[in-house]
């Protein structure tokens, strides 16, 4: 009878053989957010052999990492990174807005001088100065420089470069572009065989005259001829293609503010 006791109160054990496997994936994603806690950077190929071992170890057809927010959040991490201004960046912003500063009142002193020398001399109408956002601009008619289709300096033009010359030393290591530019009525002479020649040599017969300044660096001048391709003014009219023939001096920014730059008017055509 004891033994029949014993049976009646015998109790059941459950099955606890799911433990095992329950186990196992609680160490694997201990294991990954471990390594996800360590990682200082996120590494999609770091990512990408991870999920391998874990598709491996856990033996699914699926990528445990394939395709996660985790590693797309990652590569978004790694591009803040490189787009989030540095402390140095904002140093060197700085600096740069202060040299640009210096070098517009810089420009507009030299504005104000070479005004100041138009006035005195009674030149309003062959002269004209203009600073906008890339350089600073000399425009001499021709009718001031050269007689009708020649490229032959005048007298009284060779006084007047020597003294925009003058004025250029105090900006010796600026870059200066001379830039001759002609009607579109065809030229008619044995010396240039279209204004393309005219323009060119226009721009430098006057930058020679110009650099007989010792002072002034040869390396930063260049003369180009642009003929009759960039008129200011319709060459339909005598007073018309009377501005369209002039040479520009030009004194080029060292430091140019590229979104006010673009936002600059288009040269007007004819």
């Amino acid at each position: 009878m004891s033994r029949r006791h014993k049976n009646e109160h015998h109790e059941e054990h459950a099955d606890e053989s799911w433990l095992i496997p329950y186990a196992d994936l609680l160490t694997l994603l201990l294991a990954l957010f471990i390594v996800l806690y360590a990682m200082n950077s996120v590494d999609s190929k770091k990512f990408e052999d991870m999920s391998k071992a874990f598709n491996s170890a856990l033996d699914s057809g699926v990528g445990v990492l394939e395709n996660t927010s985790v590693i797309t959040t990652g590569e978004e991490m790694d591009r803040n990174n490189k787009t989030k201004p540095k402390p140095e960046d904002a140093t060197t912003d700085a600096k740069r807005n202060e040299l640009m500063k210096k070098e517009q009142q810089a420009l507009e002193d030299l504005k104000k001088q070479i005004d100041k020398y138009i006035q005195a001399n009674g030149l309003t109408n062959q002269l004209d100065t203009k600073l906008n956002q890339s350089q600073l601009m000399i425009t001499i008619s021709d009718n001031a420089l050269f007689p009708s289709g020649s490229s032959k300096v005048k007298p009284d033009a060779r006084i007047l470069a020597k003294a925009i010359a003058n004025m250029l030393t105090s900006y010796s290591d600026y870059e200066i572009v001379v830039s001759g530019h002609t009607d579109n009525e065809p030229i008619s002479n044995s010396d240039f065989q279209s204004n393309w020649d005219l323009s060119s040599s226009r721009a430098i017969r006057f930058m020679d005259v110009l650099l007989l300044n010792e002072n002034l660096n040869p390396k930063l001048f260049s003369a180009i001829g642009y003929g009759e391709y960039r008129p200011v003014d319709s060459n339909d009219t005598v007073l018309g293609r009377s501005k369209n023939r002039r040479v520009e001096v030009s004194i080029i920014r060292k430091f140019l503010d590229v979104t006010k730059a673009q936002e600059m008017p288009a040269t007007p055509k004819a």
